[in-house]
């Protein structure tokens, strides 16, 4: 006989006269798989505020029971599954036939399944809400305070009542280069493609360090904003229709249709904090000749080249021409001109009536979810606001109490103080984060 047809036998010895009765250690086996899953979906239990500090930088209530509704959910499956083992271990090991100890292995492997998704999200959240009981855990505060100003102050400013979202947003750090934000309803990748029940700021270690940076704080929550204010559908169809009214290029109306939500949260973040906010843009986007005109056609991001003039738009706009003046002439001293060639000729070419019906369109023109004002009169800012800033921006750099400012008014007061040097960057960065723990 072949090797290829040679029957496959059991190692010598191996069979013996009680071959037929399973041996005790399979039953072992058998019942512990189920003790297993038991005990995995014991551990999975719903988490409690106090196991993160005491302290206010603990999340909140209504962060930890959102986590908990959400892993709630996938215990949920879990459970299920976990039954339906413990059915079929108890008939195995009642009576072990081949049969049943496949249903046994089957259910084993669904509840291995179930627990993996349910424990990748209890784990994101037990990082998450953990890295509160770290150092950082006053600066994290500190963010959520200045998000939780920008969301009060918004829907304080529209011209209707709109249902208020909960929880607010929730701060937390992570190395790179850049910020990020995870909008509330979204499916996330780390949470198993469930919904993420609240926003996400994520902020670089970099960022926190620097608090004059962290305009990036106002820009995240602007793209929240636009969601749960119901402009991510009417800013776009607003500027489509501006632009192909001014007989703009289809392919040129494409492009700022794909920048729509960068240049929403570029100009509302501009109008919560001031010409901190274009300062700090400048910041991220200030690189190399030729990756500052880098065009990407799938980009979501403006052009950084082009991307900084909106916003000395804006500034124009609002009537803070000292400060629009300045930022252009930074920026073009820095930039002269594009890359020859980087920027399609459409888009360079028509951009400086664009820009501007792109501003117009997103911040002067009323919208039905903000009770029909437009978003500079709902998140208006002036010359006034600018002054409190700069005397907040003294006070704090004297280390004395900045008064009664909002919170997001604390970023440009740390910009402008260390700009003119009212003290050092350590003095700055203690005072700030002093000052947004107080409250």
């Amino acid at each position: 006989m072949s090797s290829t047809t040679a029957a496959v036998r059991p190692p010598a010895g191996s069979r013996t006269r009680g071959s037929r009765t399973p041996p005790r250690e399979l039953l072992t086996w058998v019942r512990v798989q189920g003790d297993n899953t038991e005990r995995h979906l014991a551990a999975l239990r719903p988490f409690t505020r106090a196991e993160f500090g005491a302290g206010p930088e603990a999340p909140t209530e209504g962060h930890v029971q959102a986590a908990n509704e959400l892993i709630d959910l996938l215990r949920g499956n879990l459970q299920t599954h976990a039954r339906r083992l413990h059915t079929a271990v108890t008939a195995a090991t009642n009576v072990p036939v081949a049969v049943r100890l496949r249903e046994v292995v089957g259910h084993k492997q669904n509840a291995h399944t179930a627990a993996t998704r349910a424990e990748q999200i209890w784990d994101f959240y037990f990082e998450l809400f953990g890295m509160r009981q770290s150092r950082f855990g006053p600066w994290l505060l500190g963010c959520d305070r200045i998000a939780l100003d920008c969301y009060q102050y918004a829907y304080l400013g529209l011209g209707r009542a709109r249902s208020i979202p909960a929880p607010p947003a929730f701060s937390y750090m992570r190395t790179g280069f850049s910020p990020a934000t995870f909008r509330r309803g979204i499916p996330l990748r780390r949470l198993g493609r469930q919904l993420n029940p609240f926003p996400l700021i994520q902020l670089p270690y970099h960022r926190l360090v620097n608090p004059w940076t962290l305009g990036a704080i106002l820009h995240e929550v602007s793209h929240n904003l636009q969601n749960d204010l119901g402009l991510a559908r009417a800013v776009p169809l607003a500027i489509a229709d501006r632009l192909t009214g001014a007989g703009l290029r289809p392919e040129v109306v494409a492009v700022w249709l794909r920048w729509h939500r960068e240049t929403f949260a570029d100009l509302a973040g501009l109008l919560l904090g001031g010409p901190a906010v274009a300062a700090s843009l400048m910041d991220v986007i200030g690189r190399g000749h030729r990756a500052v005109s880098d065009f990407s056609p799938r980009s979501p991001h403006p052009t950084p080249y082009l991307r900084v003039f909106l916003s000395v738009e804006l500034l124009r706009r609002l009537g803070l021409t000292a400060d629009a003046a300045l930022t252009r002439q930074i920026w073009t001293r820095l930039y002269p001109r594009p890359v020859p060639g980087a920027i399609p000729a459409a888009v360079l070419s028509s951009f400086a009536e664009a820009h501007r019906l792109v501003v117009d369109a997103i911040c002067f023109t009323p919208y039905a979810p903000l009770g029909n004002r437009t978003l500079a009169r709902t998140l208006r800012f002036e010359a006034k606001e600018q002054q409190m800033i700069e005397e907040a921006a003294r006070r704090l750099a004297a280390g004395n109490d900045p008064g009664v400012v909002p919170e997001r008014f604390l970023i440009g007061a740390a910009r402008f103080a260390l700009d003119r040097r009212l003290a050092a960057p350590e003095l700055i960065t203690t005072n700030f984060y002093r000052e947004l723990a107080r409250r």
